[in-house]
């Protein structure tokens, strides 16, 4: 039988470290240089981020590293709000939703050719 999967709504700092390729401290530091970068914190005080946070990660990151705009910059191109996700980083995640979509819909298949 197909396993079924729940798509999270929240990622902890280490997950999001990982799909950014960015340290912990760097994320971190970022939260007290970026004011629209404030991911919620559960009761024992770890991050949790969602989409959007990972999303403007991914902005901040492009805008540093890939294009070069010191941080007062990017905090200034963040808040105009003409930026978009670096085209690799947006690919990625739009096939990750793909994905996602179609197996859910392939699991939806298989749960009704078993009834």
């Amino acid at each position: 039988m197909a396993e079924k999967k729940i798509e999270k709504l929240y990622y902890s700092i280490s997950e999001v470290s990982e799909i950014s390729q960015l340290k912990q401290y760097v994320l971190r530091y970022w939260e007290t240089e970026f004011p629209m970068l404030h991911p919620k914190k559960n009761r024992a005080g770890n991050r949790s981020y969602r989409q959007s946070d990972i999303d403007t990660i991914l902005k901040i990151k492009d805008l540093l590293y890939n294009q070069k705009y010191t941080i007062e910059g990017a905090r200034a191109k963040l808040k105009a709000g003409n930026v978009d996700v670096p085209t690799s980083d947006a690919d990625t995640l739009r096939y990750r939703k793909l994905v996602k979509s179609i197996k859910k819909e392939l699991q939806s298949l298989l749960k009704s050719l078993d009834s």
